[in-house]
Parts: structure tokens; C-alpha cells; sequence
């Protein structure tokens, strides 16, 4: 059932581009009235609560224990790394996550240390959106989801399995699934505080800095940070749906 919802929202997207896309001054970005909205409503959640809870917790929360929390997140989720470089066709890539997520739960304490990075062992984070990418789905329209943020239209196709691959779906207590997504937003929202800072220090126009940013960092990680020089030749493979007759 949440697989058969999850293929009619994408396709629902899908149409909603297509038909915004014929008045769209940014190619990239056709839906840009919608994603400003969304991305105000967005920077008002962020600074009513989020924002305030995650600096609470950097203060309150020694470092240590931040740090152990934000490993053991992303220790499960190399697991799905691993899985998404089987996918895109990299063995050796995905052994070496496999090596980390085992030496990092054996002799990490299930994660909580990372002593795989201080063996050499470097993270290499994938998702399915990514993976999309590497068999040739064009990004598609750049898109702003509520609380998630940004994404592209390939990106969301690939969210209903990357967000299945929580610690939280674990669980079949509700209390607890809650509590473990709610730890893992604030741990999430508090390792960006600096770089929000940054952010707002510099953009002028801070939804088209992040925007671009979002952008051109998915275009590298999906071709390993060796994207195409033809930039032109490669965006016939990134143009959103013609809008429908």
C-alpha cells in the first residue's frame, strides 16, 4: 500500500511539472512560486522551533554523546549506501561500505564510535535518488518539500525507499518511531547550524543560493564528483517533462 501511494504521488508531481513547466522562467526551477512558498513556510518552522531546539540541544547535550548519536544515524544509513552502490553497478565501493558498517557496529559499539574512519575507511553516502541518476532518470524539476526541503523531481521518486531506511522503521511502537525520527531530526538540524550561519551571512537571495547549491551537488555526487565538462550535452539528460497537450 505505502509503495502503491508512493508511485501515485510521484506520478502526481510528474503531471503538476509538466503543466507548471510552460510557464517557468528558470528551466530548472518551474515550479519556483510553489517552492518559494513552501521554502517561507520552511524558514518559519525552521526559526519558530527547530532552529531553537537543536541549539538547545548542542548546549545541553555534551559533544561526546551528540557525536555517538550522529554516528550511529550514519552507520545505519551506510547500510543503505552499500546497498545503492550494488545498485549502480560499484562492487568495490560497496564492499568497502560493507567493511565500514561492520567495523563500525563490531568494534563501535553498533556505531556509536566511528572507528572505521580512523582506520581509513571514508564514508561514501548514497541514496536511491542518486542511484536513479546513474541509470540515466533525468533530475527533472527542482522541487521544496515541506520539512524535507530541497529535492528534484528524481530525487523525490527515490524518497519513499530512502525514508523506509530509518532506525525509527524499526520499531512497531509508535511513541518510540516518533521519538527515535524526532532524535535523528534535531541531531540532523544541529550538525547545520554552523552552515546556516554561513548561509545567511553571505545569500543575498538565500532560495536561489541553496537552490544552485542543491543542485549542482546532486549533479556531482551523481557522477561521483566527475561531472561531464559539455554542460550542455548533459543537461539533454536533465531537462524536466514537456508540458502535456
Amino acid at each position: 500500500m505505502n509503495t502503491l501511494l508512493g508511485v501515485r504521488f510521484v506520478l502526481a508531481t510528474w503531471l503538476l511539472a509538466g503543466a507548471a513547466l510552460a510557464h517557468a522562467q528558470n528551466p530548472n526551477d518551474p515550479l519556483e512560486g510553489w517552492n518559494r512558498a513552501v521554502f517561507g513556510f520552511n524558514e518559519g518552522l525552521d526559526a519558530a522551533v527547530l532552529k531553537p531546539v537543536a541549539t538547545g540541544y548542542q548546549k545541553a547535550v555534551p559533544e561526546l554523546v551528540r557525536s555517538g548519536v550522529g554516528n550511529f544515524f550514519n552507520n545505519f544509513s551506510d547500510v543503505w549506501s552499500a546497498i545503492n552502490q550494488l545498485l549502480q553497478g560499484k562492487p568495490v565501493a560497496a564492499a568497502q561500505m560493507g567493511m565500514r558498517v561492520a567495523t563500525n557496529t563490531l568494534f563501535g559499539i553498533a556505531g556509536v564510535f566511528d572507528v572505521a574512519s580512523d582506520l581509513g575507511i571514508e564514508r561514501q553516502p548514497e541514496d536511491f535518488g542518486q542511484t536513479l541518476g546513474t541509470w540515466g532518470l533525468p533530475a527533472g524539476p527542482y522541487l521544496v518539500w515541506p520539512l524535507l526541503g530541497p529535492s528534484s523531481l528524481r530525487d523525490t521518486a527515490g524518497l519513499p525507499l530512502d525514508l523506509q531506511w530509518r532506525p525509527a522503521t524499526l520499531s512497531n511502537d509508535g511513541a518510540t518511531r516518533i521519538g527515535i525520527s524526532t532524535l535523528q531530526l534535531i541531531d540532523t538540524r544541529a550538525s547545520l547550524l554552523s552552515a546556516g550561519r554561513m548561509v545567511d551571512d553571505i545569500a543575498l537571495d538565500k532560495y536561489v543560493f541553496i537552490r544552485d547549491g542543491y543542485l549542482t551537488r546532486r549533479r556531482s555526487l551523481v557522477h561521483d564528483g566527475d561531472p561531464p565538462d559539455n554542460r550542455e550535452a548533459d543537461d539533454t539528460k536533465e531537462e524536466p517533462p514537456a508540458a502535456p497537450k
